[in-house]
Order: structure tokens, then C-alpha cells, then sequence
């Protein structure tokens, strides 16, 4: 088929996932229900406690946040999927005209959205709370850069686990450690004070990068070599996930 014949298809199924979006906006609202208990949590309980060398706690912690947040909105990509593959939806679609990839990067498409959204509103009362910034806009457009891309490859993921999944537990179960990973990072506290195999992990997983990079965007600082990390880390991860989610699509469905 003709790259416009898929692009087509995949707007179409794109169109139907969100407008299942907008009629029950509630997924959206609880993606960001956690994220901000957690700012409130930190901020407000533990924030007076940690020293992050005079910053402001909310700013420090941010960054982290809003990658809980994709974390946690991943899963209902998983679960969608899984869904429509129990429902028969990828069976009925396989006896139509319409591209393979369409209805996976429709759930992607979807993903990318409503995770915007979510980010947009946990920022939105990262602000309320105090949050300040003095990131320039080609700052705020690397920042919305490497949270796309980083959407993207986490999406990829819950494709991964939509389609291995036996169950509609097992489908979103994968996001849990990537909801707690960002706890043993840079993402609260400085690497420093941890214990030497804790800092070690804490330092070599690719949360801390990220968020190192975020954190100097929206501080307006150099951000030195750990974007290219980051990046990195993304591409890697996106690059994989895509892959596998390829070989299993066409394991199952030819």
C-alpha cells in the first residue's frame, strides 16, 4: 500500500482512539491524579527535609514528575491494546484494506496525546505550587522534545506488553517498575548521599540523565554531555521496543 493509503488509515483509527479519549477524559485525569499526589507529597511533607542545595524543591522535582507521569499513562496504552485484541478488533481489521502498522501507531498516536495532556496539567499545578523557570523558548521546545521522545519510546513498550500479554493485569503490570525506577534516581534527592551501590545504579540508569537534562533546560543552564545521554537512552529504548513490538505483530498476525 502507498505511504498515503497508510498514513490515512493510521489517522482514521487515530481519530477513533482519541474520540474513546474524550469521551471518558477520566484516563486522563487519573494519569495525573498520581503524579501530583506526589508533588503534593514531596513539596509539602518531605521537601523542608531534603537539601537540594538551596534550589527550590518543586523545581528540583519536576522533572521527575512529569516522567512518573508518562510512566504512568503508558499502561492504559498496554490495556487499550489488549483489548481490542480480546474484542477480535485486529482479526476484523486483518480482513479489511487497511495498513498493518495503522492500528499500532494509532494507540501510539493516542498515547502521545493524552500523555501531552496529562503533562501539560501536572505542570500546570507544578506552577500553582511555586514552580518557576527561566528556561528560553528553544529551552521549552528541547523540554517538549525529550518528553516526546521519551513518550514515545515508553509507549513502544506498552505495545510490547499489550500484544505478549495472557491477561488484562499482565498487559499494564509492565509500568510499575517504570512508575518506582525515577525513586532510584536523581529525580528526588542528589545521587551523593546514597549508599555506593544505590548511587552507582542511581547514576547508570537512564532516568537520571533525563531528568539532569530537563532540570538544567528549565533552569536555563548548560546542560554539558548528559542530553546526549539522554538521548541515547530514548533512542535505545524506542529503537528495541519498536523492533519487538514488530516481530510479535507479525508472529500473531502475519
Amino acid at each position: 500500500m502507498s505511504t498515503s493509503h497508510a498514513l490515512g488509515d493510521t489517522l482514521t483509527l487515530t481519530k477513533r482512539s482519541l474520540t474513546h479519549i474524550l469521551r471518558s477524559p477520566d484516563t486522563i485525569v487519573t494519569t495525573a491524579l498520581m503524579p501530583i499526589a506526589f508533588l503534593l507529597l514531596f513539596v509539602f511533607v518531605f521537601g523542608s527535609a531534603i537539601d537540594v542545595g538551596g534550589a527550590n524543591y518543586v523545581d528540583y522535582l519536576l522533572p521527575g514528575i512529569l516522567l512518573i507521569t508518562v510512566a504512568s499513562g503508558v499502561a492504559y496504552t498496554a490495556y487499550r491494546l489488549f483489548l481490542d485484541m480480546q474484542g477480535g478488533l485486529n482479526e476484523r481489521f486483518r480482513s479489511m484494506p487497511i495498513t498493518r502498522s495503522a492500528a499500532l501507531w494509532a494507540h501510539v498516536l493516542t498515547s502521545l496525546v493524552a500523555n501531552l495532556i496529562a503533562l501539560a496539567i501536572v505542570t500546570g499545578v507544578a506552577v500553582l505550587m511555586g514552580f518557576r523557570t527561566g528556561a528560553s523558548v528553544g529551552a521549552w521546545l528541547a523540554v517538549a522534545g525529550i518528553l516526546v521522545l521519551f513518550t514515545l519510546a515508553l509507549t513502544w513498550l506498552a505495545v510490547v506488553s499489550g500484544l505478549a500479554a495472557k491477561s488484562i493485569d499482565g498487559a499494564s503490570a509492565f509500568s510499575y517498575p517504570l512508575i518506582f525506577l525515577p525513586f532510584l534516581s536523581s529525580a528526588f534527592v542528589p545521587t551523593e548521599g546514597m549508599p555506593g551501590p544505590v548511587r552507582w545504579f542511581a547514576e547508570h540508569q537512564p532516568v537520571t540523565p533525563i531528568v539532569e537534562t530537563l532540570r538544567a533546560l528549565f533552569a536555563g543552564t548548560p546542560v554539558g554531555s548528559e542530553i546526549w545521554i539522554a538521548l541515547a537512552w530514548c533512542v535505545g529504548i524506542l529503537a528495541i521496543a519498536w523492533f519487538a513490538a514488530a516481530a510479535i505483530s507479525r508472529r500473531r498476525f502475519g
